[in-house]
């Protein structure tokens, strides 16, 4: 798994037919982060569900796989109502590599430092 601040490229994200689908992807996370978020402090499990389930969903067609396993654990824990501290530990897993999704190739990253 990704360590904290460590960039998280697609595998789409050189490619010119997915690129700019991979922007958006990424461009809108901010917000999927913070209606992850909400969705759990108002403690609107099933709605966190979905939104776990439409990221495990969505996550590899814009070439994140690595989002798609800790979705899955996130839908589960909240399907078979773990107890909330489960939930959470799985939650923020989550927003750290939704946190950490970028658009581009890590090469074009690596140019900017």
């Amino acid at each position: 798994m990704n360590l904290p601040n460590t960039p998280l490229y697609s595998a789409l994200g050189s490619d010119p037919d997915f690129a700019d689908l991979v922007d958006l992807y990424v461009d809108e996370m901010p917000e999927r982060i913070v209606q992850l978020q909400a969705l759990f402090a108002a403690e609107k499990w099933d709605e966190l569900r979905r939104s776990a389930h439409q990221i495990k969903g969505a996550a590899g067609s814009y070439g994140f796989p690595q989002l798609t396993p800790i979705a899955g654990r996130l839908e589960h824990a909240l399907s078979t109502a773990q107890p909330e501290a489960e939930i959470q530990a799985n939650l923020e897993k989550l927003l750290a590599l939704c946190a950490a999704v970028r658009a581009g190739a890590p090469d074009a990253d690596f140019g900017a430092r």
